[in-house]
């Protein structure tokens, strides 16, 4: 983990989540000045993975927090990742409630097209590339080494998995997750609240509330894991 000296003009940030995801934000958002100031999970176990970063649970424990540390500009992170999009929407929206502003993180080696937009919340991680005139909403995710093309769009909270690769012109919506790996054809259009498992190869449109997988990718079910 990449080790940050304090700095003391560094904006104080909280995550919400305390697991895997908060430890790979965690690893360069110093890079951003930012300085993180408190943990808040809804699992009552969870204890906080960094040293003199405390940790609060529920709407219960962010209250008591903000109540005693009031800051004029505070930023946040929804630290989940998964198929959890409306999730991260929701705490985003409670962010915004609280006068907390949703931030925006690209990794250093990461590649992001002048001309591309990035909602608030939209976090790009290592080795990922967003291309020429994509279009990021809200609290999107593009994980390790995956891949967003030209001209592609993605709804809020759409999460794009490790290594997964979108060609050109694809269109993914809300609140839908693709797995690590998968490869999304040209001008594929895929709906909300989908499921694209790891490795699958999409050729074609996939409707609203399914899971998909394979090579090439059919749908299994509808799915229960992705709600708006």
């Amino acid at each position: 983990m990449t080790i940050f000296k304090k700095r003391p003009n560094a904006q104080p940030i909280i995550f919400w989540g305390a697991s895997g995801h908060a430890k790979v934000l965690y690893d360069f958002i110093g890079l951003f000045r930012y300085r993180l100031v408190a943990l808040f999970d809804n699992d009552q176990k969870a204890s906080s993975p960094f040293e003199n970063v405390p940790i609060f649970h529920g709407l219960a424990g962010f209250q008591k927090w903000l109540a005693s540390n009031p800051a004029k500009k505070l930023s946040g992170l929804v630290a989940i990742g998964g198929s959890k999009g409306a999730v991260r929407l929701e705490i985003h929206e409670f962010f915004l409630k609280h006068g907390i502003e949703p931030a925006v993180v690209i990794h250093p080696n990461a590649f992001v097209a002048e001309n591309a937009k990035l909602g608030p919340g939209t976090q790009i991680l290592a080795n990922a590339a967003v291309c020429v005139e994509a279009r990021l909403g809200r609290e999107c995710i593009v994980n390790t080494a995956a891949s967003v093309d030209h001209e592609c769009e993605l709804g809020d909270g759409v999460h794009i998995g490790p290594g997964a690769v979108l060609a050109g012109c694809v269109r993914v919506g809300r609140c839908s997750f693709i797995g690590a790996g998968a490869i999304i054809l040209p001008r594929v259009s895929i709906g909300q609240n989908v499921i694209v498992g790891a490795g699958a190869v999409v050729t074609r449109d996939l409707p609203d509330n399914v899971l998909a997988y394979g090579n090439p990718a059919r749908v299994q079910r509808k799915s229960n894991d992705a709600k708006s």
